[in-house]
């Protein structure tokens, strides 16, 4: 009996918490954009990620509408070597440039830069996840801040 009060309490307090998605599509009708077009150009997989959180823009047909090219970039430099001479730390470098167009003429240009040190791990494939997790994750906040800053854009 007491099992049953405490999981329906914890249900009860789980489903009226409030949650709700950050960028959902009620949050998108929030910004005064829209995306006309994407142009992208460098890294394939941070592109990817791009065109992946900028698609709930294309739609839309806002007061602003603009034409989008984004160059993206990865860079990734060895930060220390132990004594026979392999990488003991990392550090991964993602700049996204973006042109920001409006009726065929540049309205903003905008450098996107975030840098994050890691270090090396004994297996290469778990090293290779961890970094694909790594690039996910700074290109995601690196979009949020693009949108914000689009939204911002007079």
């Amino acid at each position: 009996m007491l099992k049953r009060v405490v999981i329906i309490f914890i249900f009860f307090l789980t489903t009226s918490c409030g949650y709700e998605i950050m960028y959902s599509k009620k949050k998108i009708i929030n910004y005064d954009f829209s995306i006309k077009d994407i142009t992208l150009t460098g890294d394939t997989y941070i592109n990817l990620k791009i065109k992946q959180k900028l698609s709930g823009y294309i739609l839309n047909q806002k007061n602003k509408v603009f034409d989008v090219k984004i160059n993206s970039t990865s860079n990734r430099a060895i930060l220390a070597k132990d004594i026979k001479g392999d990488p003991t730390s990392f550090k991964n470098t993602i700049i996204i440039k973006v042109e920001v167009m409006q009726k065929e003429k540049v309205k903003n240009t905008l450098r996107l830069e975030k840098t994050l040190k890691y270090d090396n791990k004994s297996n290469k494939f778990d090293l290779n996840k961890y970094e694909r997790k790594l690039k996910t994750s700074l290109t995601n906040t690196m979009m949020d801040e693009l949108i914000f800053k689009l939204s911002n854009i007079q």
